[in-house]
């Protein structure tokens, strides 16, 4: 049987991929997880103000579906398109004219922990 010398073994690049592979694919997965979790996290924040938004708008302009301030949340909930967090729309009648907000809090379960984000939007139109 031959016996390797030293030399030898450290010449042998066998595996040297696999390492590699093994080093580098858990960040990158990490950030693959992340990129999604950011880009969810923007489509929410945008859907909530696109919500509070037409809400306000509607609460000036269509009165007719808008009448007071329980059909007006239901018309801002009814445009919020952003993931299962369901957001807290309140609507008062202030002096820059018709204002809805509305604010929640996203958890993102990470694997091993939860992070919690709190997004809100505010709209005001006259």
């Amino acid at each position: 049987m031959h016996n390797p010398g030293i030399a030898q073994i450290r010449r042998d690049d066998r595996g040297t991929t696999a390492v590699e592979f093994a080093i580098i694919a858990p960040v990158f997965i990490m950030m693959l997880v992340g990129t999604f979790y950011v880009c969810l996290t923007l489509f929410l924040a945008g859907s909530l103000h696109y919500a509070v938004q037409q809400a306000a708008r509607c609460a000036s302009v269509n009165t007719t579906v808008c009448r007071d301030s329980a059909t007006t949340v239901s018309y801002a909930q009814s445009h919020y398109f952003g993931p299962a967090a369901s957001p807290t729309f309140t609507y008062a009648a202030t002096g820059c004219g018709n204002s809805v907000s509305a604010s929640l809090n996203y958890v993102m379960n990470l694997g091993m922990t939860k992070l919690t984000v709190p997004v809100s939007a505010a709209s005001c139109f006259p």
